[in-house]
């Protein structure tokens, strides 16, 4: 018994995470109070479908992303926040206008097949181009080509995203820096358009949509369009038995450029000005809902503020959303901020970014000094009841990413990624593909995550 008694004596060990302002806070009651209100409370879904069955695509330069930038301003108000304004970005006019891609072989009768123009691409005036298609499926048979090799033919990369890279992601990004898919380095063989197979998970016709970047020296700009990957095998497997020619239309166009407003709304900190942003890209393609990307990371971001606000939260530093513009065809959105941010010398302390189509919260990308990531590694224990865990990752790729230039520590929501690449940057990214429970799961982690920054940094 006494030995029993002794051992009840014993001095516990410190909860992860201790600090010296966690004498104010019982962390985990904190944590609970969020995820209660969210879980309850939260307003993410609904304001997601208004945003994508109500005002649908919202591509940069159009009336659609107009009508998206007054619903969010609408809703940052209902919920409260008094400091809201517009900051705003260059935006490329672009409009696809129509398309086509039709197939013949040999002697055979055209065939038409679905295809999207590269966002910018450049079209073929309305007119018809037309030549045989060449397959090339890795970057030593381009490299093995002389300048002009393809001269009138068209190019055809049948580049899959690989299936091994467990992390979508991670698999996404490899196939799509590929030079393989640059119109600009394709164009230098010869060839007169560029044809690939969609960069997506899924095993379907739908294409998906991809940006063009021209390089300044390009003498011919030649235009570029994805095909889905059923179409891409089986024109790889025509192609092999005998001549193939395509058919290509495209009315595509640029116009100029014009502005389109980043939307910033923020509640002022109680202590001092330093700022902790989270973002979101307000603007999708031009054929989509853009619901998973990133009408989720849009819903959360207002939910995070919306959750603050119904808490009585008082915050230390000013908590700020950015909801970018021109995102999809140009990033002009979040250079602009970067720049605003440089100019003004404020002072940030930590940048949040969410892009992933709103899945189940997995843990945070953490790019931001050692000692930085050493701390948030100290509240681990905190995040586990609520399925997130992995911290170990380190790269923030999304809006938030020039950011970084000024030495300010990123951090992105990573998620369960599986079933993001079957829908991006397609026309089935709809409202129907995002589940209600997963979506405010990664609003609780956000704000849950934003809390600690502001009590502890």
């Amino acid at each position: 018994m006494g030995g029993f008694l002794f051992s009840q004596k014993k001095p516990q060990k410190k909860p992860a995470g201790k600090t010296a302002a966690a004498s104010k806070f019982n962390y985990n009651d904190e944590f609970r109070k969020i995820s209660d209100e969210i879980m309850t409370n939260g307003t993410a879904y609904e304001n997601l479908g208004q945003l994508t069955k109500g005002i649908g695509p919202r591509f940069s330069a159009t009336p659609g992303y107009t009508k998206a930038v007054e619903w969010a301003e609408k809703k940052l108000k209902e919920i409260g926040i008094e400091m809201i304004w517009r900051q705003e970005a260059k935006a490329p006019i672009w409009i696809r206008g129509r398309e086509s891609l039709q197939i013949k072989a040999a002697n055979g009768d055209w065939k038409n097949i679905r295809m999207l123009s590269f966002g910018n691409s450049e079209g073929t005036g309305g007119k018809d181009l037309t030549g045989e298609i060449v397959v090339i499926n890795s970057t030593s048979e381009l490299n093995a080509m002389s300048v002009g090799q393809l001269k009138d033919k068209i190019a055809f990369v049948n580049l899959p995203m690989d299936p091994r890279i467990i992390n979508t992601s991670d698999s996404y990004l490899l196939t799509a820096k590929s030079k393989l898919i640059s119109a600009s380095v394709i164009a230098k063989t010869g060839a007169k358009a560029l044809i690939i197979r969609s960069l997506t998970t899924a095993n379907d016709d739908t294409p998906h949509a991809k940006m063009i970047y021209y390089e300044p020296d390009d003498k011919v700009k030649i235009p570029a369009l994805s095909i889905g990957t059923r179409s891409a095998d089986e024109l790889e497997k025509l192609i092999k038995k005998q001549k193939v020619t395509a058919k290509i239309n495209m009315t595509a166009e640029s116009k100029g450029e014009t502005t389109n407003p980043n939307i910033i709304a923020e509640i002022p900190g109680k202590k001092d000005s330093k700022v902790i942003v989270l973002g979101a890209q307000l603007d999708s393609w031009d054929f989509g809902e853009g619901a998973i990307d990133d009408g989720t990371g849009v819903a959360q971001c207002i939910e995070v503020l919306r959750t603050l606000k119904a808490l009585g939260f008082e915050n230390n530093h000013t908590i700020r959303v950015v909801l970018y513009a021109n995102s999809e065809n140009g990033g002009q959105g979040r250079e602009m901020y970067a720049a605003y941010v440089k100019k003004k010398d404020e002072k940030h302390i930590f940048a949040l970014g969410t892009d992933a189509g709103g899945y189940s919260p997995r843990g945070f990308s953490l790019d931001m000094p050692p000692q930085r990531r050493r701390q948030i590694f100290e509240w681990k224990n905190y995040f586990l009841p609520y399925g997130v865990y992995d911290f170990d990752q380190t790269e923030a790729i999304q809006d938030i990413s020039p950011l970084k230039k000024l030495d300010i520590p990123l951090a992105e929501l990573v998620v369960d990624t599986q079933r993001y690449f079957d829908y991006h940057h397609s026309e089935q990214d709809t409202f129907d593909k995002v589940n209600k429970r997963e979506l405010l799961l990664g609003a609780v982690a956000m704000t849950q995550m934003i809390f600690m920054i502001d009590k502890n940094w």
